[in-house]
């Protein structure tokens, strides 16, 4: 019975074995399968890769060229002066007791700034104020000694030499009071020079001394005034732009003057040219110009960097684009252009001033081009684009390969 038994066991397990084998040939001739299929998936792959083209075209954006009017301009690095600067310096020394100004806040011409003590000119004003007093009842005694003696000499009491040493004195006395009447505008002048006013109206500047300094006549400053309603601005153009404009500037050939803040906004009022040198300066070949802006606003102040765009007239027929569609290197400046077949055309260009964002084209491109305005970098010369005009979404790949004319009809 145990014999027959474990045969009976030998004979299951040899059955289990078979299935096994069995199962294990089944996965294996699955995962055969499944190989060869997606061999044969990226065969088909890259036979349809090699057949519709290595890579597909770059989307890129153009502008068409049409022939426009730009105004004849040239700009410039500029900074903004006050159209009046005025030192503050005291006209008598002594002691600053006060200033009665806030620094930046506006001056108004004639308004007192600070106050120097005034104790020592009073004392000095009182004194020739006695000096005349005592000078004007010299006067009119000597004057009453002269006439008596004039009435002597008629009656022959006195010899005419007394008499006339008498009005010689009276003479003199006259003239020491107008001396003693000098002394007292003088004193009253200097007296009034303790407040310290500004000439002009404008905007104070920081202040230079603090209360309790001792300042000294016509040589310390105390601050600075400006006027920036109306506000100044200097620059200056070389031979090679003056060129440009048509030659040295003058007021009667400047059409206008536009100014562009430090944050590349464009100041909403124009200015007008008030002065130009009427030289070249030799040292620096430039001319020296200056405008002025009524600044209303306050919106500039004294210093600050700007740039200045004059304009002379207007030029017809130009071509104009985009800043980004240049290539500059050692060899000078181009563009690509999309020719027939769709392909990027190195083409070189000569370039001339800026106009905004968009630069004037002065030879090298043709009414109708299309210029290539994006994706500059990653483009070779000959490489193959897919067009679309600027500021419009790409047409997509399977749309183009179906009509392969539309993009060159753009």
């Amino acid at each position: 019975m145990v014999f027959k038994t474990g045969q009976h066991f030998s004979s299951q397990n040899s059955t289990r074995v078979a299935e096994d084998k069995s199962t294990v040939f089944t996965l294996s001739a699955i995962l055969i399968a499944i190989t060869l299929l997606a061999v044969s998936a990226c065969s088909k792959k890259d036979e349809a890769a090699n057949a519709g083209g290595a890579m597909p075209a770059m989307p890129v954006s153009i502008v068409t060229l049409q022939a426009t009017t730009v105004p004849i301009s040239a700009e410039a690095v500029a900074q903004t002066e006050g159209a009046k600067e005025v030192e503050i310096r005291p006209r008598v020394g002594g002691i600053l007791l006060k200033k009665l100004f806030e620094e930046g806040a506006p001056i108004k011409a004639g308004q007192t700034m600070f106050l120097i003590d005034p104790v020592p000119f009073q004392i000095a004003l009182s004194n020739a104020k006695a000096q005349l007093a005592q000078q004007k009842a010299r006067l009119e005694q000597t004057q009453r000694e002269a006439q008596r003696l004039q009435v002597l000499v008629a009656t022959q009491s006195i010899s005419q030499r007394e008499a006339d040493n008498a009005t010689s004195d009276n003479a003199l006395a006259r003239a020491g009071l107008a001396q003693y009447e000098a002394a007292v505008r003088e004193a009253e002048l200097n007296l009034s020079y303790t407040n310290v006013t500004s000439p002009i109206s404008g905007i104070a500047g920081r202040f230079e001394l603090s209360e309790g300094a001792l300042v000294n006549a016509n040589t310390s400053l105390l601050t600075k005034v400006s006027q920036i309603t109306p506000i100044w601005v200097r620059f200056s153009l070389s031979d090679n732009e003056l060129a440009q404009l048509g030659g040295p500037l003058t007021q009667a050939n400047v059409k206008s003057v536009g100014l562009i803040l430090p944050n590349g906004e464009e100041y909403t009022k124009k200015g007008q040219l008030n002065f130009a040198a009427s030289s070249i300066d030799p040292q620096l070949g430039t001319q020296q110009l200056r405008a002025e802006f009524k600044n209303e606003d306050k919106r500039l102040l004294p210093g600050q960097f700007v740039r200045v765009r004059v304009i002379t007239g207007h030029k017809d027929g130009v071509f104009v684009v985009p800043q980004t569609a240049v290539i500059a290197n050692d060899q000078g400046k181009f563009v690509y252009v999309v020719n027939d077949k769709n392909e990027a055309v190195l083409t070189p260009i000569v370039p001339g001033n800026w106009v905004g964002r968009d630069w004037v084209i002065l030879s090298g491109l043709n009414a109708g081009d299309k210029v290539i305005v994006d994706n500059i970098i990653k483009i070779r010369p000959g490489a193959s684009v897919a067009p679309h005009p600027a500021g419009e979404p790409p047409v997509p790949p399977a749309e183009a390969a179906k009509n392969p004319a539309a993009d060159s009809k753009k």
